[in-house]
């Protein structure tokens, strides 16, 4: 075994699972931060973003799996493809998606086949879906 195959890496690599969010900073932290890249606390500001944001969600670990387990979410990914759905259909069940993390929708489920499989969803994180499912699931989405 080569010492290659005893490499972790420190630090995730930003993949097409993340969502780009937009944060305005005042000038003064913004340079705090700039500091800390600079002195190699950081590798980049985006690194520096991130690290924060975990520091407060493993801070309020507890009170947060607690909302998880009172309000029944999904931790995670959920895909729903046409399959899926149309098995709900054929069993005449109708879902409630209830999720933390993404929940999408397979670019070749129909708007009628969502309305008919999805009564209602709410996602804490991201919802991805086509344009017209999204439409059609207006109405059903918290």
């Amino acid at each position: 075994m080569g010492l290659a195959n005893n490499v972790q890496s420190l630090r995730p690599k930003p993949s097409s699972d993340t969502e780009k969010i937009t944060i305005n900073l005042g000038y003064v932290d913004l340079g705090h931060i700039d500091l800390l890249v600079q002195d190699g606390f950081y590798s980049n500001r985006t690194d520096f973003i991130r690290t924060a944001i975990r520091n407060q969600i493993d801070r309020h670990a507890d009170a947060t799996k607690q909302a998880v387990i009172r309000k029944r979410l999904d931790l995670g990914l959920r895909h729903f493809g046409r399959a899926d759905l149309e098995a709900v259909r054929a069993a005449g069940e109708q879902l409630d998606i209830r999720v933390l993390g993404l929940a999408s929708i397979a670019a070749d489920v129909t708007p009628e086949l969502a309305r008919a499989t999805i009564a209602s969803i709410s996602v804490l994180g991201a919802f991805q879906a086509s344009a017209a499912v999204k439409a059609a699931l207006a109405d059903r989405t918290s």
